[in-house]
């Protein structure tokens, strides 16, 4: 099986920090495109951060200066940091990722099944 997994989330006060971990497992051969989206109640889902296919990040303007997105290409993982949290981040995140597996033997558009932060006074 392919997958991505997502931990870390959790339940913070604004001000506060959580690190979502992303790891995708399987018989995957490539991964591009790799990043962090996240959906609230009510709202589209939305790109919160990412690499592109050049290696680049991109930010939302709303998460700028405050998440940082990383990861290990030989592990297969991503990272999101987020620090200086506000009670508009709660969302759930998902983790995604366009990847090639040996099995398909073609790329395909993964999610992962998400991980709730809320971020409550």
């Amino acid at each position: 099986q392919v997958q991505l997994v997502e931990s870390g989330g959790g339940l913070v006060q604004p001000g506060g920090s959580l690190r979502l971990s992303c790891a995708a497992s399987g018989s995957i051969f490539s991964i591009k495109g790799m990043g962090w989206y996240r959906q609230a109640p009510g709202k589209q889902r939305e790109l919160v951060a990412g690499f592109t296919s050049g290696g680049s990040t991109n930010y939302a303007d709303s998460v700028k200066g405050r998440f940082t997105i990383s990861r290990d290409n030989a592990k297969n993982t991503v990272e999101l940091q987020m620090n200086s949290l506000k009670p508009e981040d709660t969302a759930v995140y998902y983790c995604n990722a366009k990847m090639y597996s040996t099995t398909w033997r073609t790329w395909r558009d993964i999610w992962g099944q998400g991980t709730q932060v809320s971020v409550l006074s």
